[in-house]
């Protein structure tokens, strides 16, 4: 039995199912799935890979960096979900192909600054605190439109959209409300700016949801891996986040 094949396949058929309950799904594309690989090791990474995944979600800048040094055979996309603090930037900017947590202003310049001029410019998502949580990273809405400026001012950066981690909220009627109030806030990003592709929200126990609410990437972790290490390889202080 192919266990990772097996939870790969029944996330996909899921999230395809999701698709069709989206009031324009004739015309919506695919969401992507992100395979949130924190505390996991490169073996798991790639026994997923060897599956058809290829998109990998990291919290900890050191915790990937080791996993890619691992993996430099095999041809992966790598996306940092956790917060990122300042002095990450330089290590991020090169390591990654998206970062999806920035929040304040200081990063724009930070990561176009540090950005290899050999890549492709950095995919970023502007993170949103759509639920105002003392707790959580992500700017307020109101600061989107400053931020998103910015970034579509630098060529080493391609703003690609917004991304949300909802409150937990055993509600899910409230968790509804915060996957639409994201995607009104995407669309509003969309007539601004070119580019802008992905709205990136949803985990295991919600992304059917956070699809059919208009989420076009979802990070998925336990259900595609199963439950999580107690000890998470390598280590960090890039911050932390809530990504699976």
């Amino acid at each position: 039995m192919n266990v990772p094949g097996d939870r790969l396949a029944a996330i996909l058929g899921g999230m395809r199912a999701a698709e069709a309950c989206r009031i324009d799904a004739d015309t919506s594309p695919d969401a992507r799935l992100l395979a949130v690989s924190k505390t996991r090791d490169a073996g798991e990474v790639a026994a997923l890979a060897a599956c058809g995944q290829f998109a990998f979600g990291e919290n900890y800048v050191q915790e990937a960096l080791a996993k890619q040094r691992e993996l430099t055979h095999v041809p992966l996309e790598w996306h940092l979900i956790g917060h990122l603090q300042s002095n990450k930037a330089r290590e991020a900017a090169t390591a990654f192909d998206w970062v999806q947590t920035l929040d304040r202003a200081k990063l724009v310049a930070l990561l176009a600054q540090h950005r290899p001029p050999d890549r492709a410019p950095l995919n970023v998502l502007i993170q949103v605190n759509i639920d105002d949580e003392a707790s959580k990273s992500g700017c307020r809405p109101d600061d989107i439109t400053a931020l998103s400026d910015a970034i579509a001012g630098q060529p080493r950066l391609r703003l690609r959209g917004l991304m949300a981690i909802p409150a937990p909220d055993p509600d899910m009627a409230r968790r509804r409300d915060a996957f639409r109030a994201m995607k009104s806030l995407f669309d509003d990003l969309a007539a601004r700016h070119a580019d802008i592709d992905t709205l990136s929200m949803g985990m295991s126990e919600d992304y059917g949801l956070a699809i059919a609410e208009g989420a076009t990437m979802v990070r998925i972790g336990t259900a595609l891996f199963g439950p999580r290490n107690a000890r998470r390889p390598g280590s960090s202080t890039s911050g932390t986040a809530s990504s699976a």
